[in-house]
């Protein structure tokens, strides 16, 4: 396929995504429909689409000469034009390329649109987000506007960080986290990653650097190492488990680790990442007794992670944050028999809200028994990481 007809795909799969369609099944239905599309195909296609999904409000806008209009065309239009491209070199550009353009198919110019708009938030989004981080709100919607970083952690119970770098050599760009020591960015062939030995091997795991942080906190707070697994013999039960991202980090330390997840079917890839990565981790449908270490990484909006998965960043509503926020209450209070006397709960979300976030933890300190919660740290997505929060709270 040539590039003319990326883009002629991608404008038919952004529509398919506006109808109300998921972005994971339109890409899944086109790739079914055209299977004469090869894999750097389908890579190249999934990328303008994401980036569209991303930049939907400001692509749009820039597309299309009717304000207000969203369309696939118009946002790949704008898309074009914000990387200082001639959209009229790809549209009408013969082959299997998007129809040309007639004059005057233009939207408004970059200086013109709204601070929202510029932020590809929406409105009451941006409004929200300047209350809660003020003057931050245009820098986190930025941030969310390109792709994520990709970083892997290295698995410390069975490698270092420098021989794990080493094995994976130039061929993956892999930089240090500067700030996280279990933390490694892959700039290149990241597609390629679970190809590699150390991959099947169990050295490492993708994840990113924020979620990786706030485990690493976790040790600070209840007397650990991050680095030097110093959390042997500890009982931690990981009440929100989902996947086991944050199981299998805590287990490369040496805690004893429960998973446990409202959905049992979510948990359904941790006992063969556990298995890869020589890891004991016990999963369970109902928790028992007490725990050292309650981590609650709780359901949440993900404002966080939008340019991992942009689809909510559009569909979210007010309504639905209040929602997220009693769901984590009930969460906190459920998890919250499972700590014991002298124990430790760890509360995170990949939400860039106060209302899931700080506002969470001033409600532990009232209504969680002996709640006694500690400084609450807020990441914001840039290119060291998610959007990201975590409060230890102490029972006394």
């Amino acid at each position: 396929m040539t590039p003319e007809a990326h883009h002629a795909a991608a404008i038919e799969i952004l529509d398919t995504i506006l109808s109300g369609v998921a972005a994971e099944q339109a890409l899944t239905r086109w790739a079914r429909g055209n299977r004469f599309a090869g894999s750097k195909d389908r890579a190249a296609i999934r990328d303008i689409v994401f980036q569209g999904e991303r930049r939907r409000a400001s692509a749009a806008a820039m597309g299309s000469a009717e304000p207000g209009t969203i369309t696939g065309r118009a946002i790949v239009i704008g898309l074009l034009r914000q990387a200082g491209q001639d959209p009229d070199a790809v549209f009408g550009a013969g082959g299997y390329a998007p129809s040309a353009r007639p004059p005057g198919e233009q939207g408004a110019d970059w200086a013109d649109l709204p601070p929202e708009v510029q932020a590809d938030l929406q409105p009451w989004m941006f409004d929200r987000l300047a209350r809660d981080h003020p003057d931050q709100a245009g820098v986190i919607g930025a941030a969310l506007r390109d792709r994520a970083p990709v970083f892997i952690r290295a698995n410390l119970a069975r490698t270092t960080r420098a021989a794990l770098a080493e094995a994976l050599g130039s061929e993956f760009g892999v930089v240090p986290h500067p700030h996280c020591a279990t933390a490694l960015e892959i700039t290149v062939n990241a597609r390629r990653l679970t190809q590699h030995a150390a991959w099947r091997d169990g050295l490492f795991e993708l994840q990113d650097a924020a979620s990786q942080m706030a485990v690493a906190s976790i040790s600070d707070v209840v007397g650990g190492d991050a680095v030097a697994g110093d959390l042997a013999g500890m009982r931690v039960l990981d009440y929100c488990a989902g996947g086991g991202g944050k199981a299998l980090a805590l287990a490369a330390q040496g805690a004893q680790v429960t998973a446990h997840d409202a959905d049992p079917a979510r948990m359904a890839d941790i006992a063969p990442r556990a298995a890869r990565a020589k890891a004991q981790i016990k999963t369970v449908t109902a928790p028992k007794g007490t725990f050292d270490l309650v981590v609650v990484d709780a359901p949440c909006s993900g404002s966080g992670t939008w340019r991992r998965a942009p689809g909510p960043k559009w569909t979210l509503t007010a309504a639905d944050l209040l929602d997220y926020q009693a769901l984590q209450r009930d969460i906190l209070e459920a998890a919250w028999t499972h700590v014991r006397p002298g124990g430790t709960l760890a509360y995170m979300t990949c939400s860039v809200f106060a209302q899931e976030n700080g506002d969470q933890r001033t409600w532990c300190a009232s209504a969680l028994p002996g709640a006694q919660p500690g400084e609450g740290t807020q990441r914001l997505p840039d290119a060291l990481g998610d959007g990201f929060y975590h409060v230890a709270i102490h029972r006394g």
